[in-house]
């Protein structure tokens, strides 16, 4: 009980701790993604606007410096005003460099005169603009060409006009304010996070807990029916999985209930059998016992009748004692190649004088010649076993007829007989060896009623397969279908 409810136990806190892992996962995930996302997206969007804005500032300088010729002469105070407003305003640095790669202009005045040769200034001066943005370092890079437009004369026409690269605007632009933006959002993100974290810890316990209890009331159950309290179904309809399982246990609670049955039916039919024999020995020797001098045909007659209890006695635990022998494993078979049809015809020999004594026509039919590798006793026992009952359980000039036919991979042995037949709600248990299909057949006939049992255990060992049809005062019919090569299959 102890073992049982440690096991259920660890088996619901591991389910439980599953169920929790889940919802929290599922729940924690999206939220830590979607903070990345959104500073990621911010990060991006503001640079892109502070590069644009950056941008459409140099473009108006840079038709400036083209007007006041400041590539030409530095002097010029308004732009230099402007190129200091500039680099303070967006707290960067601004540098004029002409056609010749020569800085003109450093709002730092610290690289005038100095050549700069780069590939973005080089790809400027052929008219191309280029942005770069340096996160780890906090800045945005970028070129604008200083352009001037030249007009040719076209005789008769409108003017050609011309834009021509003078020189180019190297400019840096720090980003301190998007970086100290974006900590402020992301601790603002962490707290919503811890907040999101906390919410979804408790929703996964609740959940987890909600989810468990289905499967708490199938253990329980499961332990009331283990410990003997209950053997009621259960019902447990909250999810289509409990259900399922709920289900599932019913179908095997119920097959062990009409085993458990059938068990003590044995018992009790196989008591009987035992005792009966016994009692009727008793009464005989008793009553021989009481009687003085008792004369030799009646002596005779009561030995004769004592005799025939003791083989009926021997019968019943011979038939045990083969029962017992069926479970064994596949290993105890002694194969060997028997000719089939040869085997089936010393059997219908041995068999015929009960069947003449009942006046029942045996029929043989062979096919065609079979042999197959299988265990000849227990071959032998199956189809005596089928035989013997459709003798048995046969009608008064009645027939059973026995056909023997094979294929590449099988071989068939049909019993067919025009007997009482079997009911239809009896079919499916003729093979349980606890199971009795008319009560009132076992006085009238004799045998055990383990014949059946013995059968398809046989059958089974040599994997093959028994099937019945039957139709309650018509007949029956036995097919036997067994492999004609013997595989052995290890464990």
């Amino acid at each position: 009980m102890h073992k049982w409810n440690f096991k259920k136990l660890k088996f619901l806190r591991s389910l439980k701790l599953r169920l929790f892992l889940i919802v929290f996962i599922v729940g924690f995930i999206p939220c830590i993604f979607m903070r990345y996302a959104i500073l990621e997206n911010y990060e991006h969007r503001a640079v892109s606007v502070r590069t644009s804005d950056v941008q459409t500032q140099l473009r108006i300088l840079s038709n400036h410096l083209i007007a006041y010729r400041y590539l030409q002469d530095t002097s010029s105070e308004v732009i230099n005003a402007e190129l200091n407003q500039l680099s303070n305003l967006y707290d960067g640095r601004v540098l004029i460099i002409n056609n010749d790669l020569k800085v003109v202009k450093d709002t730092y005045a610290i690289s005038e005169g100095r050549t700069i040769v780069s590939e973005e200034v080089i790809r400027c001066l052929k008219g191309e603009n280029t942005s770069r943005y340096d996160a780890e370092n906090g800045y945005i890079e970028m070129t604008i060409p200083i352009t001037e437009t030249v007009a040719m004369e076209n005789p008769g026409k409108e003017p050609w006009q011309f834009d021509i690269v003078r020189g180019v605007m190297l400019t840096s632009v720090s980003t301190d304010n998007v970086r100290v933006t974006m900590e402020i959002l992301s601790r603002q993100a962490l707290v919503v996070e811890v907040i999101v974290i906390i919410v979804v810890f408790l929703v996964a316990i609740v959940l987890s807990n909600v989810l468990i209890k289905p499967f708490e009331k199938i253990t329980d159950a499961l332990s009331q029916v283990k410990e003997g309290y209950k053997n009621d179904p259960i019902f447990v309809p909250d999810y289509l999985e409990t259900e399922h399982i709920g289900d599932a246990f019913n179908q095997v609670l119920g097959r062990m209930k009409v085993l458990d049955d059938s068990r003590q039916e044995f018992v009790s039919n196989v008591s009987h059998e035992l005792k009966t024999p016994i009692t009727s020995i008793k009464v005989l020797a008793d009553s021989l016992r009481a009687q003085e001098d008792v004369p030799v045909e009646i002596y005779r007659e009561f030995m004769e009748d004592i005799a025939a209890e003791i083989d009926r006695e021997n019968e019943i635990i011979n038939d045990l004692l083969a029962l017992i022998k069926m479970d064994r494993a596949a290993s105890d078979l002694n194969i060997a190649q028997v000719d089939i049809n040869t085997m089936v015809e010393m059997i219908m020999r041995r068999l015929r004088p009960i069947a003449i004594k009942r006046d029942i026509e045996l029929v043989y039919e062979s096919i065609r010649p079979v042999t197959a590798a299988v265990d000849e006793i227990k071959i032998t026992i199956v189809i005596t076993n089928l035989i013997e009952n459709a003798i048995k359980y046969n009608k008064e000039h009645g027939w059973v007829k026995v056909t023997v036919d094979a294929d590449h991979q099988f071989f068939t042995v049909e019993v067919a007989d025009s007997g009482i037949g079997i009911p239809s709600d009896s079919v499916e248990h003729v093979f349980e060896r606890f199971y009795r299909v008319d009560k009132s057949h076992s006085k009238e006939i004799e045998g055990t009623g383990l014949g059946l049992s013995i059968t398809r255990s046989a059958v089974l060992m040599h994997r093959g397969t028994i099937r019945v049809v039957s139709e309650e005062g018509e007949g029956t019919t036995f097919t036997v279908k067994i492999p004609l090569t013997y595989i052995a299959v290890t464990s």
